[in-house]
Parts: C-alpha cells; sequence; structure tokens
C-alpha cells in the first residue's frame, strides 16, 4: 500500500490450494493447475506480498494420452511444496491415478518427470513430513467422495525417505465423522513443532467452510482439533486451505485461498501466532484481516504475476498455459513478435470422448458431457491465463490471413459457459468479426450480435471485465471501438476459474487452414 502495510488478496488471481515454503530469503509457493498444462505453476517472493510467476514444475501431465484432451476439473489437485535434502519437492493427488511427486535442486529445474508415489482412485491433497527429529518419513492425504466412496478422512502413511513411495496401507489419523459438526476435512499440511505434530486442514467446505487445526504427540494420532481461522463479521467467505511459513525474525505467516466465483480461488496472507495454550491463532484473533502491517522482510518493489505478452519470436510468456498437453505444430517460431497459430480443426484423432470429471460432493464437473465439434471447452489447443480478479480492461490484435471458409479465431471467456469475440473467413472470402456464446447446457455456438465486415482482416479485441464477473466484449475494425450483444456474465468451472483464452480454428473436417496472428496482448486496471 505505500504505507507499510498490504491489502489482501495479495494474489487476486486464481492460484488454486497454495503451498508456500522458504528457502534461505526466498519464499516459493506452488497452487492447481487441474488439467492445464505446463503445471505446477512456480511463484517467488521474497517479502510474502509482492509475487513473480517464475515458471512451471510440471511440463506435461501424466497419462499424457488421458490428459491430450481438457480436463478441466481433473489433474493436479492441492500441492504440497516443500524443502528437504537440498532438493526442492511437490507432491500432489490426481483423483484419478493416484498421488504423484516431483523434484528438483532448485525453483529453476530441472523438475523430474512425475513419479506415481501410490495408485489408487480418490486419493488427493498429499503433503510429506521429513522428520529431522526422527529420521523418518511420512506422509498425509484425504480422499475425494466421487472417485473412492470416502471423504471427510485423512489418511497417514510412513513414506520412504526418497519420496518414492509408501511403506504401509495407512490409517485413518483424522476422521471428521467423529468431530460434532466437522464435515469436508481435506487440503492437510502436516508440519513439526514444538515437540507436536501438527495438520493444517480446511473443513466446511470452499464456500463456507473454515481452517481447522490438528495436533498430536505421535504422527497417527490421537489428535486433538480446534477451528484457528473463519470468516466471523469479514467479506472472506470459506477461508480455506494453504501453508504456514516463518520468517527469519521469527514471524509467523499463513497463506490461504478464498473462492471467488468466476474469479477462481484468490490468495490471502494472514498474521499468525501462538496463544498461550500453544494453539496457533491466524488473522485478528481468528478473523481474516483486510489491510495489515507488512511482514519484517526487507522492502520489495511492487509486484504482481506477469499478465501483458508482446509474443517475441513466437514464443510467450509462463503466464499462459494450454488446457490440454500440448503438441508440435500449435504455434510456430518466427523472426518477429506476435504469436501465431494454427488454424487446426476441433476434432483430435485418437482422442477419448467425454470424461466423468466429478467433484467431491460427486455432482457432475463442466467437463462431463461436453463434445468436440464447435464447443471451445472440449478444444485442446486454446492458449488461456488467468481472469484478474479486479475490474480490468483486456485487449490483443488479431489478424486473420487464413482463406479456407470457416477459419476462425478470437479472444475468448472460457468456462462453464463461454463467450468470443474474433474474426471469421466466411464462404464468399470476406472475413467477418463475429460475437458468439455457448450457454452451459447449450449444444451449439450462437450469434450475440449480427456479424459484420473486417475489410482488412484484423480487429482490435477487448473484454471490459467488472464487477461481479460482468463483461462487455467490443471490437475495433478501423472505425473504433464498438460493443456488441448483452453483458456476458463469466462463469468458473467446478473448481476452476474463468480463463482468458486465445484460440484459432480451422472448419470441422477439414485440415489446417494457415495460421493467425495475435499481437499486443494486454491487461489494464
Amino acid at each position: 500500500m505505500g504505507d507499510g502495510t498490504y491489502r489482501n488478496p495479495v494474489l487476486n488471481a486464481d492460484f488454486s490450494d497454495p503451498d508456500v515454503i522458504r528457502v534461505g530469503d526466498d519464499y516459493y509457493l506452488t497452487a492447481s493447475s487441474f488439467g492445464r498444462a505446463p503445471g505446477l505453476p512456480l511463484l517467488h517472493s521474497r517479502d510474502l506480498v509482492n509475487w513473480t510467476l517464475a515458471g512451471h514444475a510440471l511440463e506435461r501431465l501424466e497419462p499424457a494420452e488421458h490428459f491430450s484432451v481438457p480436463r478441466h476439473d481433473s489433474g493436479v489437485w492441492a500441492p504440497s511444496l516443500r524443502h528437504h535434502d537440498g532438493r526442492l519437492w511437490i507432491f500432489w493427488g490426481d483423483p484419478d491415478f493416484g498421488i504423484y511427486q516431483v523434484n528438483a535442486p532448485d525453483i529453476s529445474g530441472p523438475w523430474t518427470r512425475p513419479h506415481l508415489v501410490k495408485e489408487g482412485k480418490g486419493l488427493i491433497d498429499p503433503c510429506p513430513l521429513w522428520d529431522e527429529e526422527t529420521g523418518e518419513a511420512y506422509l498425509v492425504h484425504a480422499w475425494a467422495r466421487s472417485r473412492s466412496g470416502i471423504k471427510n478422512r485423512l489418511t497417514g502413511h510412513r513414506m520412504r525417505p526418497d519420496g518414492t513411495g509408501l511403506l504401509d496401507d495407512g490409517k485413518v489419523i483424522v476422521d471428521g465423522d467423529g468431530i460434532p459438526g466437522w464435515f469436508t476435512i481435506e487440503g492437510p499440511k502436516v508440519y513439526r513443532h514444538d515437540g507436536w505434530f501438527w495438520i493444517l486442514a480446511p473443513a466446511g467446505s470452499v464456500e463456507t467452510g473454515w481452517q481447522g487445526a490438528f495436533r498430536a504427540r505421535d504422527f497417527f494420532g490421537p489428535y486433538e482439533e480446534r477451528i484457528v481461522l473463519e470468516q466471523g463479521g469479514t467479506e472472506v467467505n470459506g477461508p480455506h486451505q494453504g501453508g504456514w511459513v516463518r520468517t527469519p525474525a521469527g514471524e509467523d505467516w499463513f497463506l490461504h485461498f478464498q473462492s471467488r466465483g468466476a474469479y477462481g480461488r484468490v490468495v490471502h496472507l494472514q498474521p499468525m501466532r501462538w496463544s498461550a495454550d500453544g494453539w496457533p491463532v491466524i488473522g485478528a484473533d481468528g478473523a481474516p484481516v483486510g489491510v495489515h502491517p507488512k511482514p519484517d522482510l526487507p522492502p520489495q518493489p511492487p509486484a504482481a504475476p506477469a499478465t501483458d505478452d508482446d509474443f517475441p519470436g513466437g514464443g510467450f510468456g509462463s503466464q499462459w498455459q494450454w488446457i490440454a498437453n500440448p503438441r508440435e505444430g500449435w504455434t510456430a517460431e518466427h523472426a518477429g513478435c506476435g504469436l501465431q497459430l494454427a488454424c487446426s480443426p476441433p476434432e483430435e484423432p485418437g482422442a477419448e470422448g467425454g470424461t466423468d470429471v466429478s467433484g467431491e460432493g460427486g455432482e457432475p464437473g463442466a467437463g462431463a458431457g461436453l463434445r468436440y465439434g464447435d464447443d471451445l471447452r472440449r478444444v485442446p489447443h486454446i492458449l488461456t491465463q488467468r481472469l484478474p480478479g479486479r475490474p480490468a480492461t483486456v485487449e490483443v490484435d488479431l489478424q486473420l490471413p487464413a482463406e479456407a471458409p470457416g477459419a476462425r479465431a478470437g479472444l475468448v471467456l472460457l468456462g462453464d459457459a463461454y463467450r468470443w469475440v474474433g474474426l471469421e473467413r466466411a464462404a464468399d472470402g470476406r472475413v467477418l468479426l463475429v460475437h458468439r456464446f455457448m450457454e452451459e447446457t447449450g449444444a451449439h455456438e450462437r450469434d450475440a450480435a449480427p456479424p459484420r465486415p473486417a475489410p482488412d482482416g484484423r480487429a482490435r479485441l477487448r473484454i471490459e471485465a467488472g464487477d461481479d464477473g460482468r463483461c462487455r466484449f467490443l471490437a475495433d475494425t478501423g472505425d473504433g471501438f464498438r460493443a456488441a450483444g448483452p453483458v456476458f456474465t463469466a462463469r468458473p468451472w467446478k473448481w476452476v476459474g474463468a480463463l482468458l483464452g486465445l484460440f484459432a480454428l480451422a472448419p470441422p473436417g477439414e485440415g489446417r487452414a494457415g495460421a493467425v496472428t495475435f499481437t499486443r496482448f494486454r491487461i489494464r486496471d
């Protein structure tokens, strides 16, 4: 804030299920990336307030063929980040395949390929602990009822010290069904402190729940519990899972998320202290803070994860992710600036059809029952980044030289329902400016406004995102920006916030139809 304080959220975009560690004077954070690639974002800070995006730890999701098509709410769930034996380690649960880990000597890598620590359905939110006092290694995880029929439990295991596997079948160490009023315990982070094993884990759902703490003298329990952070009289609904970190000066801090619908899960920083009876107290006596003095750390210049991109040489920044594992030929390198996307057909040869991406409550996720064809939710070659959690204006320039009738490209706001604005080559050879949308249950795209000519095959595309996810779509084809169609309200997926995306498509059933060029992508307050 410029006066020694900060305002929450410190990461005002969808960095879901954050975990944080300190290595020397550096703080690192990772978050869920679900079905997008590259996955496992890596953020860096020196003051816990100003964060930059350093890259990703996961180049491609495994199994690679399964993630060759969009799996919006599947994939990487709730990772844990740890530093042990001179290496960085990230464990995460894929609800359909099991618990994975990758590791690297430092934040810049190289990161290992994903290693399957434990195979199984519904194994989520794993966190390792290397106990320096005993030399033992442990792992705790939660359960997704949609895959396993189990929820509201935390299971503990002994783990191989090298993190490659588990040494037992596991034991339920926290059973939420036995704690009056507690439900959907998940997202555990395990620590050693003051002679206790500590598990910080939320409960009660992401929208209206609370953050709990559990402690025991032995890793396998018995544990006692306490609520250590809840909404109270604040506007921070369901303050949910995150990680604890201690500064060199001995200050304790807790980073957690708040679920904000189409904006996803934004990240808050809370002060943390220890009560007289040895329990953590997070925020202002257990309620989230809005504005608070910064951590006692060296001053840092203002910083935030990058959003803008000029696409030098045809490349793109680390803020961008594909919505499926990428394949060669989706982009082209070149000598100048601008992102060249191939106009590829929406059908993906050999790709699997729909998949059950149910969430923990068993409700169908946004990907269930979706089909290929003109439905952008099922097209893998869309390059996306997070929708900012604040009112903002998004702009990008587009040129459509592709000559095949039906070739189209644009800027999309992608979620359970979506809308896009862009250019399309008509059957008579003209290039048209089009505004189209897809309803949540719709089977076909529909025009949000009548098409109009774009004589030079160029347009400046704009989305004006206001409060509550309400967005206006505009375009300039040489005669100034003009809005078209009604206001569109952004929609999240089940677990993922809405995404901004750039895409290019050839007509269904056709081969590639040339390429389009995007330049000067900008997001402004």
